[in-house]
Order: structure tokens, then sequence, then C-alpha cells
């Protein structure tokens, strides 16, 4: 089964970038759906980035081009860059995958990890931004 580890979270101030990272270990197959979402305490969890195995990616709503999701399949890394954070940016953030047919998007992602029905999710890491 397909094991996930996130890196690269910290305490950054508001305007400065950062680089997630997730690494996949184990049984990979070709059809996951691979994404990051993110949950701030006492809220609901928001899907930021999905991107499928064909290199698709979708995008949250909320987002407005500051995140960027990308995949080096043959380090097995997903990674999320966040530009221009911002205090509300502040949130766990998480990898998660997903083995899809046809539709990968942050939809799927985050209903997947809400009905624990991912293939793997990670522990988390956490990007904390102040003014």
């Amino acid at each position: 089964q397909v094991q996930l580890a996130e890196s690269g979270g910290g305490s950054v101030q508001a305007g400065e970038s950062l680089t997630l990272s997730c690494v996949a270990s184990g049984p990979f197959n070709s059809n996951l759906c691979m994404g990051w979402f993110r949950q701030a305490p006492g809220k609901q969890r928001e899907g930021v980035a999905a991107i499928d195995s064909a290199g698709a990616t979708t995008y949250g709503h909320f987002l407005k081009g500051r995140f960027t999701i990308s995949q080096d399949s043959t380090k097995k890394t997903l990674y999320l860059q966040i530009h221009s954070l911002k205090t509300e940016d502040t949130a766990m953030y998480y990898c998660a995958a997903v083995t899809y047919r046809s539709i990968c998007n942050v939809a799927v992602v985050v209903t997947a990890s809400l009905l624990n029905a991912s293939d793997a999710l990670g522990q988390g890491t956490l990007v904390n931004v102040s003014s």
C-alpha cells in the first residue's frame, strides 16, 4: 500500500513563499489522483490542488493563482508551491492519493479523505503565516 510523507511546512511571514513536498513510497499504481487539501482549526477541509496521471491539474476556486501543484514521477514526489502567502493560508496541509477512473480534481481528493476512501493520506505539514 502506498504511503505518503509531507514536509516543507513552517512559520513564515505574509508575502513569502513555501514549497511543500510529499514523498510516496510503496506500490504505486498508474491511476492515482494526487492532491493537496488543507484544514485550519475550526474550519472545513478545503481542496487545494490535484493532479492526475497525465499531469492535468485542478485548483480550489479560492486560490487565485497563488498555488502550483507538480510532480516528479521518477522521485515519486508531489509538490505544492505557495506564493504570496496570506495569514488565512495558515492550516495543516495534507497530501492524498486516490485511485480514480476518469475524474481527478480537488473535490475527488477532499471527498475521498472525508469518506476515509483515500488510498493514502499523509500526516500533514503545518503552515503558519504571520503578518
